[in-house]
């Protein structure tokens, strides 16, 4: 469903916020009903859905992909809306705090009970808040009793007995004012503009989830007591189960956990979200450095609370169809020579039960709002004046009938967490948790017989309401100023609008690409459950049959030699490359025409440029594996190369620049991947300069020289049979004339080295607040060219400094919200890989952030780690690989480049053994030989800014731990 359909919400007068209080049993105790009960869809029956005798609800669903694991989501129907106005950012801290202790597990044992479980912290073991709710998630690795009784436990431990100990929240303080630091970005800073506008004079408008610094620094013990006790509660609590497990068992160990669980106070009162005003034309102007330019013009009008049924998402639909043709031609506009914006679309949503909008927004290069405005305008006006033509519709509907039944043939392979999160999803907007077929059915039955007529007698009220309400964003100021802005769009209204030319019909050019070529050779890696095939013309298909999820099929087109083609010292065009190509549509097809032709089929195209070759990928379904791999093919022979992909970018280069010149994590992703390569110009990022020299002649001729070599190596995986894969592959590749050898790399190219350490942490700046900075240091590693096993050795030595890092400078010193610590090893640059630990901070905080990973360091070489340490680190790694092993991405991965380096096979079948050989005594052998003071490399980023201009304010993003 397009907007929220949750029940209503009652604000009751009364109510307060109560403790201390015997346990209550009264209507306001009672859960709301699952929607199903009065809908007329009918609910997925592989889902169990039930209520405890105390009103807590849960939803259970057996899956088994991936086998072995489950995935719990355990809702709380509270979230910053909830808060009182001395409780501002307090749904947000106190989950933070159900991990700081409950009364029967301490602070520190909670998250190692889960470590040594396999989950990992933050991959594994999260929680978010929002405006509307706050949930719990832990995804487990397996699902024996012991795993599952633990995890029920802590859930339970954590809704029903947090100690919120006083010393514990103080503690906690700087953690979240470091989060908020680390949200408060550009990007956020205009999000809140844009709640400001939409929902003025609501509770929307200032219930940002982060909340408010004083209340965050100053609240007493007894504040988050108040909130805990009122919303943590049996009756605003869903505990969501999808896996790898026995349904009955599952449901006795919940009502075990769980059924005897009491609310300790009354219920918290339901939030009073505000009426929509009486509006009319406005716009709002924030001028943010760091942005890049938009406009989104909004119209608001009251929530539609209906119950989700068939009818409420026929009504839905209809209008969503005719939005998606305007969002198609704003695309294709901003995709033509000379075009208004750089990018454009339309939507329509509901907010939080508080609003229902729709928008209309573009991406503008700078100085450029007036036309952009002026272009929103008059198409969204030629859509309601007009309509969508039959032809256009039809395609929309294709498109979504195609994802729908796409959605049916892979409904039996969909993953645990996938529909975990759906369930969530639907739990929280009060909508049924209906299956692909039935989804696809009432869509069918939705659209048969739709005609354009019927949908354009809906558009004109999506776009009714209070308003036009206009927010431009903006790096910089915009002349006109509001009044002039909203001037801009009463002009435009006054200028006449055509209909639409009908465009010309398409064929799909690509279907031959000669004879198709023979079979050389042909040999199976039984070790890997792999074939290999090669074509008479040097070409190559690596295909491994899954059954990991049905209808999916996985490839990769692999030629030439990718960055070691480009010489070291200099930058080539080709950098632009990954942005351009396939945006450029193919030699006889625009990107538009390409989507026109092939509409209702199943594919994708993607390019990048890899260390050591260029790589064309896609997804489909086995019956369109044959296009899929002509697109790829043409691609290959035939790209586009066309002048506008160019330069939209050109022209959105410097804004992106500036954007991420406005906070610190944004310009050392500039800078390090240059100073971490000594200066390798082939890592580098053009400088908006470097970018406006080039043109796209240069562009298309570096991309035909580069593509134009080397043999072609194809990799498939997944839902497919040898067989399918070796004709689809004969008749496009295969089929192609000899290619030449690509070039040898030069003795230059072929490096990549460590820069060497400093004294003194090389210094960079940004331009956003003076109170956010980031400090950096790195040490040497090594490869894995050939040999994976030291590699694996040093990820277990940085996911134990990852422990180590939470614990000393998050959790104990509050250095930072989030240190990161990381590790790469190159697969093609000998010798070339490093370990590094990254922490946003305060600019006071940069000298105590290197000290204390400086004695991390120090002590894992000096001291051996306890075992139960290494087992906290490597079990939710071990388990995380035997998770990817259960999916086609990291074959597709693994496999990309195994005819160039059949070595791998072995690294590939040991990747798990290797790890789970790695002891105590390696981890600190390895941090003897890598975390060495004396190769250490350090940076930091501060503001350029002095600190009486720093802007702090409230993240407007839901908040999680």
């Amino acid at each position: 469903m397009i907007r929220s359909a949750r029940r209503l919400l009652l604000a009751t007068a009364g109510a307060v916020i109560l403790t201390g209080l015997p346990a209550i049993a009264s209507a306001q105790d009672v859960a709301p009903a699952w929607p199903q009960a009065t809908s007329d869809l009918p609910a997925d029956e592989a889902v169990r859905f039930g209520t405890l005798p105390n009103g807590m609800r849960y939803a259970l669903m057996a899956n088994d992909t991936p086998p072995g694991q489950a995935s719990l989501r355990l809702r709380i129907d509270a979230g910053s809306l909830h808060e009182g106005e001395d409780q501002l950012g307090l749904a947000h801290f106190t989950e933070h705090m159900l991990f700081n202790g409950t009364e029967e597990i301490p602070e520190n044992d909670l998250l190692r009970i889960l470590e040594r479980r396999g989950l990992a912290f933050g991959a594994d073991t999260n929680a978010t808040t929002s405006f509307d709710q706050t949930f719990y998630r832990l995804d487990l690795p397996q699902t024996d009793d012991g795993t599952v009784d633990d995890a029920l436990r802590i859930l339970r431990q954590q809704v029903s007995s947090a100690l919120m100990d006083p010393a514990a929240i103080d503690a906690e303080r700087n953690v979240i004012v470091g989060e908020e630091r680390t949200r408060n970005t550009p990007q956020l800073r205009s999000a809140i503009a844009q709640f400001g506008l939409l929902a003025e004079g609501q509770r929307l408008a200032d219930r940002m989830p982060i909340g408010d610094l004083d209340i965050i620094r100053n609240a007493p013990a007894e504040r988050f007591v108040a909130f805990y006790d009122a919303y943590y509660r049996p009756s605003r609590t869903t505990l969501i189960a999808v896996g790898d497990f026995d349904l009955d068992a599952m449901e006795a160990k919940i009502r075990d956990q769980f059924g005897d669980w009491t609310p300790r106070a009354a219920d918290g009162p339901e939030p009073d979200l505000g009426q929509i005003a009486d509006r009319d034309a406005e716009t709002a102007i924030l001028v943010e450095p760091g942005v890049v330019s938009n406009v989104q013009i909004n119209w608001v009008r009251p929530p539609d609370l209906d119950p989700d049924s068939a009818s409420e998402r026929r009504e839905d639909l209809i209008p969503a169809l005719g939005l998606a043709v305007l969002s198609r031609r704003l695309g294709e506009m901003a995709r033509a020579d000379d075009p208004p914006f750089i990018q454009a679309g339309a939507s329509t949503a509901g907010l939080f039960d508080t609003l229902e909008l729709t928008t209309v927004l573009a991406v503008f290069n700078e100085g450029q709002h007036a036309r952009a405005i002026q272009t929103l305008e008059q198409e969204q006006r030629r859509l309601t004046q007009y309509g969508v033509s039959q032809t256009e519709l039809d395609r929309e509907i294709t498109e979504v009938r195609t994802a729908l039944e796409n959605a049916v043939a892979t409904a039996p392979t969909r993953t645990t967490p996938g529909l975990a999160n759906a369930l969530l999803s639907n739990v929280n907007e009060d909508t049924v948790f209906t299956t692909p077929q039935t989804n696809l059915d009432q869509f069918n039955a939705a659209v048969d017989g739709l005609t354009a007529e019927t949908v354009n007698a809906a558009l004109p009220a999506v776009f009714a309401g209070e308003g036009p309400l206009t927010l431009i964003v903006s790096p910089v100021a915009i002349p006109e100023g509001e009044d002039g802005i909203t001037q801009i769009i009463e002009a435009s209204r006054q200028t006449p609008v055509e209909a639409r030319a009908d465009q010309a019909d398409l064929q799909w050019p690509y279907a031959e690409f000669g004879a198709p070529g023979q079979v050389t050779d042909q040999r199976e890696i039984a070790e890997i459950g792999a074939t290999v095939v090669t074509f008479a013309n040097g070409s190559t298909l690596t295909v491994k049959p899954t059954d990991y999820r049905e209808d999916q099929i996985l490839v990769a087109l692999r030629t030439g030699r990718g960055e070691l083609a480009m010489p070291a010292d200099q930058q080539s065009v080709l950098a632009i490359g990954s942005g351009v190509l396939t945006a450029g549509g193919l030699g006889q097809l625009t990107a538009d025409d390409l989507e026109r032709v092939l509409s209702g089929r199943v594919y994708s195209s993607g390019f990048s440029i890899g260390s050591d070759a260029f790589e064309f990928s896609g997804a489909t379904r086995p019956e369109d594996l044959g296009l899929q791999m002509q697109v790829l093919t043409a691609y290959l022979t035939d790209p586009g190369v066309r002048p506008a992909p160019f330069e939209q970018i050109k022209a959105i280069f410097p804004q992106i620049i500036a954007q991420s010149s406005a906070t610190p994590q944004g310009v050392f992703s500039l800078r390090s991947p240059e100073l971490l390569a000594s200066g390798d110009q082939r890592a580098a990022i053009p400088s908006a300069e470097t970018l406006q020299s080039w043109n796209n002649d240069q562009l298309k001729a570096a991309i035909t020289e580069a593509l134009a070599t080397g043999a072609v190596h194809v990799t498939m995986v997944g839902d497919v049979t040898v067989e399918d894969a070796i004709a689809a592959t004969a008749s496009t590749v295969g089929a192609l004339p000899q290619r030449a050898a690509a070039p040898e790399p030069t003795a230059t190219s072929a490096v990549r080295r460590f820069p060497q350490p400093v004294s003194e942490p090389v210094q960079l700046t940004h331009t956003g607040p003076a109170e956010q900075a980031l400090a950096y240091v790195a040490w040497p590693a090594t490869d894995a060219v050939t040999d994976h096993t030291e590699a694996r050795t040093i990820d277990m030595l940085h996911r134990v400094m990852t422990l180590r890092a939470l614990e000393e400078i998050r959790e104990r010193q509050a250095l930072t919200y989030s240190p990161s610590v990381d590790f790469s090893a190159s697969q093609t640059f000998e010798d070339y890989g490093l370990i590094s630990m990254a922490g946003l901070v305060t600019p006071e905080n940069i000298q105590p952030f290197f000290a204390a990973a400086e004695a991390i360091a120090a002590d894992l070489a000096a001291n051996p780690i306890d075992q139960d340490e290494l087992d906290r680190a490597r079990r939710p790694e071990v388990e995380a690989q035997r998770q990817a092993q259960a999916g086609n991405a990291w074959w597709l991965s693994e496999l990309s480049d195994i005819v160039e380096k059949p070595g791998d096979v072995e690294q590939i079948t040991t990747a798990i053994s290797d790890l789970e050989a790695v002891t105590p005594a390696d981890i600190q052998a390895a941090a003897q030989r890598y975390l060495r003071p004396d190769t250490a490399w350090k940076a930091t980023v501060v503001s350029e800014n002095p600190p009486s201009t720093a802007t702090p304010a409230p993240a407007a993003q839901p908040a999680g731990s």
